[in-house]
């Protein structure tokens, strides 16, 4: 068996290999930060309105997201599947979302078969589920999939934060009664928040309307950006925070929770929600399970979703200055930025050593290997956004040593071997 390469190992990779490169040619209807920076930096380009190909380094993002996602909802007991992205007709109209979900994409087979495309998975869980359960004992249930979704949205806008097609992690739960669910959700919950943390986000949760899902109240994670699309009001002081579309408050009152400060008005992003789903989706079906009294009962169910591409989105809406992206290093695309500056041997020599001994030790390199200018170079190491760059250089070395230098800092001269420690 072939070994193999440095340069094949943990994710490192030259830029003169990598499929996908900055561009200067964005469409000027890009009015978001996130859509013009993934675009111009190289991670997403856009198919049409609401629709956008990952590139190599945006796919590595979406799954770097999606690891800490998934390491948090295993965490809580979440069993992880996929389902299908398109449905039967017949499940639809049986909760009557065939007729009463307007963003749901309908389409029919040469046979005349109707079929919708996934917004959401009640239809296709709840059956799949309760197919499994006979009594209380098989409850609670948790499962999750990380899948692609279909909403035909009038106006996508916002770049990646809110399309036609989107990558998604929704997970349903299934309860023997509300005190079940509601010990869930506040573990739910707790998940939910240290994900945003991991990510370097800071979320308020918002009650909301259930929407199409429910009459219930539903709970919404808030990250504030201009580039929202909700207002929230909310208090810096205790954890009350609402949607202003179904709140009686305003601007400038006290906080109804704990009465010490006014409330604040911000635009949001919606990162996350949380549907209390009630009994209605073993009901629409007639699954239920024989209850602890011996009767027939329908679970409490819950829905839980988490927007991967949304969230890459409002990453680069609150982490990028006038130079570019900055990642946090959770999801970069990778830990150094590697730029090799000039063709002198010495330089070439150094600079593919640097990169297969952090290739070794597990570091993520993305190397600048282009024969091309320091002015491009550098400007395209700041656009993508890695959180460390490396630039290896005659002058450097002149005094044996390469530059260091963080997304947001000042550059350093360190020596070779100081490196892993420093980025690690």
């Amino acid at each position: 068996m072939t070994s193999r390469r440095a340069d094949e190992g943990c994710g490192s990779v030259r830029y003169t290999r990598l499929f996908g490169k900055t561009t200067r040619n964005v469409q000027k209807v890009e009015v978001t930060a996130n859509a013009e920076l993934l675009t111009r930096a190289g991670f997403v380009e856009k198919l049409m309105a609401g629709s956008y190909t990952y590139l190599p380094l945006g796919l590595r993002v979406l799954n770097k997201i999606s690891a800490v996602v998934r390491e948090e909802m295993d965490a809580i007991a979440g069993s992880e599947l996929l389902m299908p992205m398109m449905h039967p007709k017949e499940n639809w109209v049986r909760t009557g979302g065939w007729d009463s979900i307007d963003v749901l994409f309908r389409l029919e087979s040469r046979a005349g078969r109707a079929y919708a495309l996934g917004q959401s998975e009640e239809e296709v869980v709840t059956p799949l589920v309760m197919s499994r359960v006979q009594t209380f004992r098989d409850l609670p249930q948790h499962v999750y999939q990380i899948g692609w979704k279909f909403r035909d949205e009038l106006r996508p806008k916002s770049g990646v934060m809110r399309g036609r097609e989107f990558l998604m992690k929704d997970m349903y739960s299934f309860h023997e009664d509300q005190d079940d669910f509601d010990r869930f959700y506040a573990i739910v919950k707790d998940a939910y928040l240290r994900i945003y943390d991991r990510l370097g986000l800071v979320a308020k949760v918002t009650e909301a309307s259930g929407g199409a899902f429910t009459e219930k109240l539903s709970y919404e994670f808030m990250v504030l950006t201009d580039a929202g699309e909700d207002d929230i009001l909310y208090c810096d002081t205790c954890d009350f925070c609402v949607n202003v579309e179904i709140s009686d408050a305003t601007a400038g009152v006290v906080c109804p929770a704990c009465g010490k400060v006014a409330l604040s008005l911000a635009r949001a992003s919606e990162v996350g929600n949380v549907f209390d789903l009630g009994k209605k989706y073993g009901r629409d079906f007639d699954l239920g399970f024989i209850a602890r009294d011996g009767s027939k009962q329908y679970p409490v169910m819950g829905c839980y979703g988490i927007g991967i591409t949304r969230l890459m989105g409002v990453v680069v809406e609150k982490f990028h200055d006038d130079r570019g992206i900055i990642w946090p290093a959770s999801i970069a695309p990778a830990r150094v930025h590697l730029v090799s500056l000039g063709t002198d041997e010495g330089v070439v020599d150094t600079a593919r050593q640097t990169y297969e001994t952090l290739t070794r030790q597990g570091i993520e390199v993305l190397w600048d290997d282009r024969e091309a200018s320091a002015g491009v170079k550098l400007a395209d190491a700041d656009l993508i956004g890695i959180p460390w760059r490396v630039v290896v250089s005659t002058r450097s070395l002149s005094q044996g040593k390469l530059e260091l230098k963080a997304r947001v800092g000042e550059p350093e001269l360190v020596s070779a071997e100081e490196i892993p420690a420093m980025v690690g």
